[in-house]
């Protein structure tokens, strides 16, 4: 591709279907963003196109409505003071919050910035994390049904999840996905597994 884009680094000019089809995801079609709004509400992040893909919504709305239940998964890599980029997809988040009134689980990320970020050491990565939680519970989200996981601190919930998804995914998808290479730390590369850990956390607390 004439272009790059990882969690990391965006460069050169995007094509926006290329990296569709490159990453797995579907178009946000306006027959789909039409049935989200009826349910619950109009949303400019929807009419501007703000949001414009995803990875099966289609099937998470059919299930919702067979009765089935879900949650919602986000998060932040505290590195700093957060700007407008970072609240657009967690005011999104409160959006679908408030409409199905489901959990929410946001992830602290402070173990990845100490790993990502030679400048960084672990405490300041903490302090961020602390300093961004803050900004999070500010936004106004149902509090009842809104956990914060510090990855440092709350290493017990997501390890033996972490195992599991390091077992089933082999480096040259990491790579691939990430935008990884040989000078990459091997902290970072497991960092992925626990990335992922807070999605199956629900499921395996049941």
């Amino acid at each position: 591709m004439d272009f790059l884009v990882t969690p990391y680094e965006v460069r050169g000019k995007v094509d926006y279907d290329r990296l569709m089809e490159e990453f797995g995801t579907s178009e946000l079609t306006v027959e789909l963003a039409s049935k989200l709004e009826k349910k619950c509400g109009k949303t400019h992040f929807l009419s501007r196109r703000i949001f414009y893909s995803h990875r099966d919504l289609d099937k998470v709305l059919s299930a919702w409505e067979e009765g089935k239940e879900f949650y919602l998964y986000t998060g932040r890599g505290p590195s700093g003071p957060v700007h407008l980029g970072h609240l657009m997809p967690w005011i999104f988040t409160k959006y679908l919050q408030e409409c199905f009134g489901v959990k929410l689980i946001f992830q602290m990320t402070d173990d990845e910035k100490f790993l990502y970020s030679e400048g960084m050491n672990l405490e300041e990565a903490k302090k961020w994390a602390y300093e961004n939680s803050l900004d999070v519970i500010a936004l106004g989200f149902d509090p009842k049904r809104t956990e914060i996981i510090m990855d440092t601190e709350h290493i017990s919930l997501l390890y033996e999840i972490a195992i599991k998804v390091a077992k089933k995914i082999n480096f040259s998808l990491v790579k691939a996905v990430f935008g990884f290479d040989s000078s990459t730390n091997v902290g970072l590369i497991f960092f992925t597994s626990l990335q992922a850990a807070p999605a199956f956390l629900e499921s395996e607390r049941r």
